[in-house]
């Protein structure tokens, strides 16, 4: 029987709960973390209506930057304003920051001790199975004619064969889907992602027909003042950084966030360009590593970049070679921050403008022809890992392979979660290591 009544208005620290609670289990990437809000935000507390939901997902789709971590930030700002905003996104992200920190000093600590090489044995190929399994996912619902096969397979070609970097990459594509939905405009139309959102779970405090609240009313003074605020944050936070280091860490992942489209697994190949060939913060050995330890924690997979923060940071001594946690701490925080930091802005200054409107977006044939290059990019990231991972001393690692196969059909097949791959891969490598 369906709820008629409107549920009263959580309370502000109900709200921090319930945020700093799902920071701390959200696991199993955007398509799960979406998941858990949606059952618990639109089916169990009715806090929005399926239809909010699903619009407000829709925009966060065509921004660069991750996309559950966007819609939370979207309802936080919904329902409490800027305040719920601010809170939503960043108990998102801080409980990942913390735990992906503590584990990258035990690995950069205890990294060479057998028993956690065994582990990081066994989750590699695991992580190398799960962008596989990504690569399908996204590209079954994203190449829908042979045009968007053909960008994919150009794409791959452009980033594996001719280290085009990965931002010219979006662009070029981006260009291709506007220009050829003049011509072509049912090539370039992007699936539908999500149900219809025509299921009703009754009455919500956020529902179809409420009115706007007046802080999500789009107000031009308004729109410039974020943008003034938001911007200058960031350059009073680079200023104060006087290290080397942290400042072109301040830089590169400021665009990082800004070309992050199609999520972490497309934007990772040009993290590890900048990270472990341009900067050379850290080796390509570690970024695997890094990425291994991702996917065991809660929060978005572009946390990854905080692994990257901190190993940097400490490798280079940025607060001294007496300080090396903190060091890496401080450089996993300035990661995380100017990665994160054009998200909140991206639904503060769109936020207004999208629930005036709540119509079709603008951005459709972009979007498919960009999500089209980014299926290419994945499965260039699966070779790379696949290279690292199964062929080592100049020959195969037959249980490597094992693992990876065995994790796939485990995904594929058996649609077993992310974390219980990693967990039962994790075991094998251990034991492997005791033998």
């Amino acid at each position: 029987m369906q709820a008629t009544s409107i549920p009263l208005k959580p309370s502000f620290f109900q709200f921090f709960i319930y945020w700093l609670k799902l920071g701390f289990i959200s696991f199993g990437g955007p398509a799960g973390q979406i998941s858990m809000m949606h059952q618990e935000l639109v089916e169990k507390r009715r806090w929005i209506s399926e239809h909010r939901f699903l619009h407000a997902l829709n925009y966060t789709m065509v921004l660069p930057g991750p996309e559950a971590q966007q819609l939370a930030t979207y309802i936080g700002w919904l329902m409490f304003g800027v305040c719920g905003g601010l809170v939503a996104g960043a108990l998102f992200v801080l409980p990942s920051l913390f735990i992906l920190s503590a584990l990258t000093w035990v690995y950069l600590t205890y990294g060479t001790l057998n028993e956690v090489v065994g582990i990081l044995y066994g989750i590699k190929p695991a992580v190398t199975a799960i962008v596989l399994f990504a690569a399908y996912r996204i590209g079954s619902k994203a190449l829908s004619n042979n045009i968007l096969r053909v960008l994919a397979v150009l794409a791959f070609i452009a980033i594996f064969t001719l280290q085009v970097p990965f931002p010219y990459i979006v662009v070029i594509a981006a260009l291709v889907g506007y220009l050829g939905a003049k011509f072509s405009p049912n090539t370039f139309k992007i699936n539908a992602h999500h149900e219809d959102g025509k299921s009703n779970h009754g009455a919500a405090l956020i529902d179809d027909d409420t009115p706007i609240p007046e802080h999500a009313k789009f107000k031009w003074s308004r729109l410039l003042s974020f943008a003034v605020v938001g911007v200058a944050l960031g350059f009073l936070v680079m200023s104060f950084l006087d290290n080397k280091v942290l400042h072109g860490m301040a830089e590169f992942f400021t665009k990082v966030s800004l070309v992050t489209f199609g999520g972490a697994y497309a934007v990772l190949p040009y993290i590890y360009q900048g990270g472990v060939e341009q900067y050379q913060w850290l080796n390509a050995t570690q970024m695997m590593d890094g990425l291994a330890l991702g996917e065991t924690t809660p929060g978005p997979l572009i946390m990854v970049v905080a692994f990257v923060g901190f190993v940097g940071a400490t490798v280079n001594e940025v607060l001294g070679v007496d300080s090396m946690l903190m060091s890496g701490f401080y450089g996993a925080s300035v990661a995380t921050f100017f990665t994160f930091l054009p998200s909140f802005l991206f639904i503060f200054l769109g936020g207004p403008g999208i629930e005036a409107t709540r119509g079709d977006l603008k951005f459709s044939a972009p979007l498919s022809a960009v999500t089209a290059s980014v299926v290419g990019v994945i499965v260039n990231l699966a070779v790379f890992f696949s290279l690292a991972t199964l062929y080592q001393n100049q020959q195969i690692d037959w249980i490597a392979l094992a693992i990876t196969i065995v994790a796939f059909i485990a995904l594929f097949r058996f649609k077993i979660s992310i974390m219980s791959v990693i967990a039962t891969s994790a075991m094998i490598g251990l034991s492997v290591s005791m033998f």
